[in-house]
């Protein structure tokens, strides 16, 4: 039987239109357009925490201060938006990959990809801080969020926000899929009275905090133990000094903990089951340094904010009004190697 060229071409065209809908045909290769509504969600203690613990008269505007620091770190506020679509099958390579600037707390976008089912994970406000990096992204399993590597680290500049959902793309159906982000980091204060202690001048380090994070999991790691520079927060509240971080969350009751070694009788119950550490280094004004060590046995998880306020004395040790928090003073401080800790 001859076909003209005509028919051949109609056939041809048949087959193209058909072969996305044939019941035994692979319809991973067929493209359908899809919405994603993307929201963030803040879920955080930090109203509560400073009216708890800054109720004074006297406090507000300490209060108010922290709340300035914190206002790039807990907000629903999303920059940039970085969005990973993963294969499920095999070996979890990622099949599709958009970056946008979202510029709001909640945007939609249609994409237009092949049908099938996808791992999808999110991030928001990661291009932000320049302490971040995502590292292995071409798999679902490997994509993480580290830190710099360095003894000693700034804190976090932005509240980074992550999302991971499961997706299953139908051919021919209108499909919508609802996306929550939720806060990955937490952040952390120390509100220090000073008066009379006639200490010159304070610096704050944190440590006993995530290093990294994968999206897929939602696991946090412990792969060393960096110590945060605390940033001064300066309220005008004459004898208090304020300081603050932000970081990764700290380690569990079940995790491994942080260890304070000292023979010190004076350190308070609880100070050899940290789980993480606020290390205080108080300038005399002979020009000696004190350090004091608080071991503070409760986490700070993610989008979790926690305050906690002391009473400095004249020989430069910091004591925690929490009678929880351990304590270690070393007298005459002076640097050791362990970590690049610069006073």
């Amino acid at each position: 039987m001859r076909f003209s060229l005509k028919h051949i071409i109609l056939i041809l065209m048949a087959a193209a239109l058909s072969a996305c809908s044939l019941v035994d045909e692979d319809l991973r290769d067929c493209e359908t357009d899809y919405h994603l509504n993307y929201q963030l969600r803040l879920v955080t203690n930090m109203k509560a925490e400073l009216q708890t613990q800054l109720s004074m008269e006297t406090e507000v505007s300490i209060a108010s201060a922290i709340r300035t620091y914190l206002s790039d770190i807990f907000t629903d506020y999303a920059k940039d938006v970085d969005l990973g679509f993963y294969d499920v099958y095999e070996d979890s390579t990622r099949l599709h990959h958009e970056s946008h600037i979202m510029d709001a707390n909640q945007s939609s976008y249609t994409l237009y990809i092949p049908v099938r089912e996808y791992m999808h994970l999110a991030m928001a406000n990661v291009a932000q801080d320049d302490l971040i990096s995502v590292e292995k992204d071409d798999r679902c399993h490997t994509l993480r969020l580290s830190q710099q590597v360095q003894d000693t680290i700034p804190s976090h500049k932005s509240g980074i926000f992550t999302a991971r959902l499961p997706m299953d793309i139908k051919e021919g159906i209108d499909q919508q899929f609802n996306v929550h982000l939720y806060m990955a980091n937490c952040a952390t204060a120390l509100v220090v009275d000073t008066l009379g202690s006639g200490i010159k001048d304070l610096k704050v380090y944190m440590s006993g905090f995530a290093t990294g994070f994968s999206l897929c999991d939602s696991l946090y790691h412990y792969d060393y133990t960096p110590v945060v520079r605390a940033d001064r927060i300066t309220p005008d509240s004459p004898g208090t000094i304020c300081y603050g971080s932000v970081t990764f969350p700290s380690r569990t009751a079940g995790d491994t903990k942080v260890i304070i070694d000292t023979d010190d009788p004076g350190v308070g119950e609880g100070a050899n089951y940290a789980l993480w550490q606020i290390r205080v280094y108080s300038e005399m004004k002979d020009g000696t340094i004190t350090e004091t060590i608080l071991g503070v046995s409760y986490p700070v998880g993610p989008g979790n904010f926690k305050l906690i306020k002391a009473k400095a004395y004249t020989n430069g040790s910091v004591k925690p009004g929490d009678p929880s928090i351990g304590v270690s003073v070393t007298t005459d401080w002076e640097p050791a190697t362990e970590h690049e800790v610069i006073i």
